[in-house]
């Protein structure tokens, strides 16, 4: 784990002497950024000695509670952990009124136990030493889809698609309209702008499969935990600017139910030191380095399914021909399957991992598939021939549809025990479990409509 040295903070204090605030965060397993807003002359001392946080900053659940059997509460006495900067996450943020620039921070490997083992980012980077040990370097992107919704709910108290350019709100599907892209050109302007401000390799956008849905790709990167950083704070920085334009800018998986879900995309291959692409060839399944890759995450994909679809409603997204995967299959250029194979030259030859929702914590996320394709490398796994065709109506091995199934196979995996390690799942599935039980305690809604009369 490499930090950013004082230079970087003093060089950034020179150039750019408006800025009286800084928001640093860290993200916990939720994917939700936690940290403080510090003063100007606060943030000198950050880069220098670190900055403390309480050790249950990485055990909370989504809403932001203690979760007691994580070992990080009352065990502990919610310690104090320091936690240092990142190199190059030091940026401005344009959309504030108060001018204000944002550091994210990790946990110090010995100053920041126990915290430390539920760092998410630090998983990742462990996972990604143990390819490079073996002389593969992995290269990432994240396609990362949206809705953008109005502040204001609709008469009947639900989420509605944000007022356009003209002031009427988006009411059809217009997958890859360009009127779409059109009217909603001063958020992607200011978008688009932070971006670069922030080195954010944000590149196509489109309209997506609902109104108001929105995907924009990012650039793949040699570093992949570069671009897994770079998806993190695309995302707050996506939210930061729909809230400047009056939107909610909104990473549910199923959001509604009678329109498409939203996905985290994963784009992967292996380098070797030199930067080739080792699944670089001719043929249009790859390599057989390739095909191990992909028999590893189809092998491994029901124990880590949990940390690509973390949340109840993360399931809702899973339905026949919505181009959400329902099963453990692959294909080549075929949209229907999870682990997809695109097209094109052969030196672009990669894997599309099409099973996250837009919900995940990337650094999870990443850590689970680069850990799967690790162990298809190790035991040289065959994935079986590609699926050919409409894979919804081909039978095989199915995904779960609900939450439970997915955190019980987690807890029983020990494959995940060797890999993510006893103390981060004992904190990851802490905080799951405690999810799980608020959601099914809680009645709302649903039960009502379904129950109050009925029953």
């Amino acid at each position: 784990m490499t930090f950013a040295s004082s230079q970087e903070a003093l060089s950034f204090l020179e150039r750019h002497p408006d800025i009286e605030m800084f928001e640093l965060f860290i993200l916990d397993n939720n994917g939700v950024p936690r940290g403080k807003l510090l003063h100007r002359d606060e943030l000198l001392a950050v880069y220098q000695s670190g900055r403390p946080l309480p050790s249950t900053i990485l055990g909370l659940t989504i809403n932001g509670d203690d979760v007691e059997n994580s070992g990080l509460v009352w065990d502990v006495g919610d310690i104090d952990c320091r936690a240092y900067p990142l190199p190059g996450s030091l940026q401005r943020m344009p959309w504030r009124q108060i001018p204000t620039a944002a550091v994210q921070v990790s946990m110090h490997p010995e100053q920041g136990l126990p915290a430390t083992v539920a760092d998410p980012r630090r998983l990742l980077a462990k996972v990604i030493d143990g390819l490079k040990a073996e002389g593969y370097y992995p290269v990432m992107a994240a396609e990362l889809e949206f809705y953008l919704l109005d502040r204001q709910r609709d008469s009947s108290g639900r989420p509605q698609p944000h007022r356009d350019a003209d002031g009427g709100r988006p009411v059809a599907t217009q997958v890859y309209g360009l009127r779409e892209l059109e009217q909603i050109e001063p958020f992607l302007a200011d978008l688009y702008s932070a971006c670069k401000l922030q080195g954010i390799p944000a590149r196509t956008a489109i309209s997506e499969y609902a109104p108001g849905q929105v995907e924009i790709t990012l650039e793949h990167r040699a570093d992949a935990l570069q671009a897994m950083d770079e998806a993190v704070r695309y995302k707050r920085l996506v939210k930061g600017v729909a809230h400047k334009h009056g939107m909610i800018a909104c990473f549910m998986a199923k959001p509604f139910d009678d329109q498409a879900g939203t996905g985290l995309h994963m784009h992967i291959s292996l380098a070797d030191e030199q930067g080739n692409n080792l699944f670089a060839s001719e043929a249009k399944d790859g390599t057989p380095l390739l095909r191990q890759a992909v028999a590893g995450m189809l092998t491994t994909l029901l124990d880590s399914l949990l940390m690509f679809c973390p949340n109840a409603n993360s399931y809702r997204r899973f339905q026949s021909n919505s181009y959400a995967p329902l099963a453990a299959t692959w294909g080549v250029d075929n949209r229907t399957v999870s682990l997809r194979v695109p097209g094109g030259p052969a030196a672009t030859r990669h894997i599309e991992h099409r099973i996250c929702g837009a919900d995940a914590n990337p650094y999870l996320a990443a850590a689970a598939i680069l850990a799967g394709i690790h162990l298809g490398i190790r035991q040289r796994l065959d994935p079986g021939a590609p699926v050919e065709g409409n894979g919804y109506a081909q039978d095989s091995q199915r995904l779960p549809t609900d939450w439970l199934t997915t955190l019980r196979a987690l807890e029983r995996s020990t494959w995940a025990k060797e890999v993510f390690g006893d103390e981060f799942l004992r904190v990851f599935l802490a905080v799951k479990n405690a999810e799980y039980r608020q959601f099914m305690g809680e009645v709302g809604e649903q039960d009502w409509r379904w129950y109050l009369q009925q029953a």
